[in-house]
């Protein structure tokens, strides 16, 4: 019998995360290009500057549903005509609104980018905010919010975020709205948050995948380079300050069988006090590998801990997410903050025994630190598994997008990677430890507060109150 050849090995190559080429239109529009051999779909995103600070009073929502109205007609198309030509693109295009303002993305066969283009143009330029649609967008969202209420691990989010900020602050409330704040946009409140806020001087164009043959700077002109707006600079942005104090909260599920848990507090997010960014001086890097060694895998401490030895949960996650950024030096003198947490869930009755068990581990990392074995692992998952991580032009996009709207340089991204790999087993744990203090942590717990108050009381890990779920 004949066998085939068995396949050898490629050569190794290097890779760095692409770097993008910066420019800008006439209307004021920066844009960020990055071409990619092969890949034939070829992904945009938009940055608008309009951020959840910028809400009115009492209409809490009005970016999402303004972000959601984007495609729902325009002055030249309504909203089936709209849908329909995107499908004829074989396109598909997204929304959303976060603390740091709009993203509106955007995947289309590059033989069809100048006819999608076209329509993001026109959603941008000219959106209809019928009011029939924001009615209907307004309803879909009021039905959202008990599907929220329900799930236990929104539910901890909403709770920590309204733990962690005074009253008066943004953050402190849902992304998108609650009840009360929704019913109360109408057509007049999205078009006027609109008016104020979406203009192209304060919004940044990614536009990534194959561009042989493109002529994107004729094709941007023609489309988006068409958008007008006032040239006010951008909203400045306030401080954000939050109270860590340790403490925990059970938001009462009377008869739940698992308790939802979420512990976090507000730390360093990815810049440091020079600008421009020096990467290595930045608390960053360091901080993500060791999280990543505390609970970012299967193989981290909490993992081994909660899952593997005590048969607790089926996995605890660490991780850090940036919330909003402040260009270092920005005259506002506003901050940029991130979410430093630990979630997962366990059955009601090993509540107390998981949350002692979790306080453990975080004291024994402080007391011993992490091994050379965790470093090496981490760094291995992070940095080997980058190029699979961004195969596809759409992550390359959402993670340029990323570095946009944190006020990152264009080249942050392969620094990180670079960074990550120098880091050593020290300053990952003195960066992990500095990231979840033993004493300065808020617990949220989402369960049955009759059978798992005492026991979470019994562990002195900081007063407990009980509100409804």
């Amino acid at each position: 019998m004949e066998y085939h050849p068995q396949p050898t090995a490629g050569e190794a190559r290097p890779w760095a995360f692409p770097a993008p080429e910066r420019g800008a239109l006439p209307n004021g529009l920066t844009v960020l290009r990055c071409h990619r051999p092969g890949q034939q779909v070829v992904a945009v995103e938009i940055f608008l500057q309009a951020p959840l600070d910028a809400e009115p009073e009492g209409l809490d929502g009005v970016a999402t549903i303004m972000a959601r109205a984007l495609s729902e007609g325009t002055d030249k198309h309504s909203a089936e005509e709209f849908a329909a030509e995107l499908e004829r693109c074989g396109a598909t295009l997204d929304a959303h609104a976060d603390h740091p303002g709009v993203r509106v993305s955007l995947e289309v066969p590059v033989s069809r980018l100048a006819k999608a283009l076209g329509l993001v143009a026109e959603a941008l330029r000219a959106p209809a905010f019928a009011e029939d649609e924001i009615e209907r967008l307004v309803g879909n969202r009021l039905d959202e919010i008990p599907h929220e209420q329900a799930n236990p691990a929104r539910r901890a989010a909403k709770q920590l975020s309204k733990e962690l900020f005074p009253v008066t602050a943004r953050m402190s409330r849902p992304r998108q709205g609650t009840e009360e704040t929704v019913r109360r946009i109408d057509a007049p409140a999205v078009r006027a948050f609109y008016d104020a806020h979406v203009r192209p001087s304060t919004a940044t164009a990614v536009v990534v995948g194959d561009l042989t043959g493109v002529d994107l700077e004729a094709l941007l002109a023609d489309t988006v380079g068409d958008w007008s707006g006032n040239t006010a600079p951008a909203r400045p942005v306030p401080p954000i300050t939050a109270d860590d104090t340790g403490r925990v909260v059970v938001v009462d599920r009377p008869g739940a069988v698992q308790t939802q848990l979420l512990i976090g507090r507000i730390g360093a997010d990815r810049h440091d006090s020079v600008w421009p960014m020096c990467i290595r001086d930045s608390v960053w890097p360091a901080q993500v590998l060791g999280t990543y060694c505390l609970g970012g895998t299967l193989t981290s401490r909490l993992d081994r801990v909660l899952r593997e030895e005590k048969g607790y949960t089926y996995g605890v996650r660490a991780f850090g997410q940036v919330l909003r950024s402040t260009a270092p030096g920005s005259s506002s003198g506003a901050t940029g903050a991130a979410m430093l947490a630990i979630s997962g869930s366990v059955d009601t009755e090993s509540t107390g025994p998981a949350l002692d068990d979790l306080w453990k581990v975080l004291r024994t990392l402080a007391a011993e630190g992490l091994t050379d074995a965790e470093r090496e692992t981490a760094v291995q998952n992070l940095v080997g598994v980058a190029p699979l991580k961004f195969e596809t032009a759409a992550s390359v996009a959402a993670t340029l997008a990323d570095q946009v709207e944190q006020h990152l340089p264009d080249d942050y991204q392969a620094q990180l990677y670079a960074r990550l790999a120098e880091t050593g087993t020290v300053e990952a744990t003195a960066a992990v430890v500095n990231a979840f203090p033993v004493d300065r942590l808020v617990t949220v717990l989402v369960g049955d507060a009759s059978r798992i108050v005492e026991p979470v009381r019994a562990l002195g890990i900081g007063e407990v109150t009980v509100v409804s779920g």
